[in-house]
C-alpha cells in the first residue's frame, strides 16, 4: 500500500474487467540463438480492483495454458507437453499483483507469476494507452505491459544442443501483454 497518490487523467475507481476479445498476452523467445518465436496465448479472465488511488490497485488474472499458440501445430504439441507447460497437470498460469509503484517515470507493476505450480516474482512496465467509451456506453481503458523473465526459474528447463554451438530454445522470455478492459463500477 503507497503513501503517495498518483493522478491519471480518466482514471476511474471500481472494478476493471478484462476484455478478452481485445486483449491478448504474448511471448518471444531465441530459436537457434539466430532468431526469435513468438506465440502467445489465451486468457481466462483478469480483474483489476481501482481504489480512489491507483498506487493501491491490485490485479489477478489467469491464462489458458491449452491455449497456446505458436502458429505451429507440431511444435504447440511439444510445448504443451511435460517437455515445457505440462498443461494437463498445470492448466493455467496465474498472475497476482503485489504492489504498483512509479519509478524513475516508469509505471512498475509488482506481482508473483505463476507456472507449473512455480511462482516467482515479476515486474511489468506498463505503458498506459488511455480511457474511453465505446459506442455501447461501455467505459474502457487499454495498457500493454512487458516483462523478461528466465523460462528455467519457473520449471520449463528442456533444450537441446546445437552442432554449431549453443541450444535450441534461449533462457529469456519475453512476454507482452496487450490489454482491454471495462470498467464495471
Amino acid at each position: 500500500m503507497s503513501t503517495n497518490t498518483l493522478d491519471i487523467p480518466g482514471y476511474k475507481a471500481g472494478t476493471w474487467v478484462l476484455d478478452p476479445s481485445h486483449s491478448e498476452v504474448a511471448f518471444s523467445v531465441r530459436h537457434m540463438m539466430i532468431s526469435k518465436v513468438r506465440g502467445g496465448f489465451g486468457i481466462k479472465s483478469a480483474t483489476l480492483t481501482a481504489p480512489e488511488n491507483p498506487l493501491e490497485a491490485s490485479l489477478t488474472a489467469s491464462v489458458d495454458a491449452a491455449s497456446l499458440s505458436t502458429k505451429d501445430e507440431g511444435r504447440d504439441q511439444h510445448l504443451r507437453s511435460a517437455d515445457f507447460f505440462d498443461v494437463e497437470t498445470y492448466p493455467t498460469i496465474e498472475f497476482a499483483s503485489t504492489g504498483v509503484r512509479v519509478e524513475d517515470g516508469d509505471f512498475l507493476v509488482d506481482g508473483d507469476l505463476t507456472i507449473r505450480d512455480i511462482t516467482k516474482p515479476v515486474t511489468f512496465e506498463v505503458d498506459f494507452g488511455g480511457f474511453g467509451s465505446d459506442p455501447w456506453g461501455n467505459y474502457k481503458a487499454g495498457a500493454t505491459a512487458k516483462t523478461v523473465i528466465n523460462r528455467e526459474d519457473f520449471g520449463l528447463t528442456w533444450n537441446a544442443a546445437l552442432e554449431s554451438g549453443g541450444v535450441l530454445v534461449g533462457k529469456d522470455v519475453t512476454i507482452t501483454l496487450d490489454l482491454q478492459g471495462a470498467h464495471q463500477a
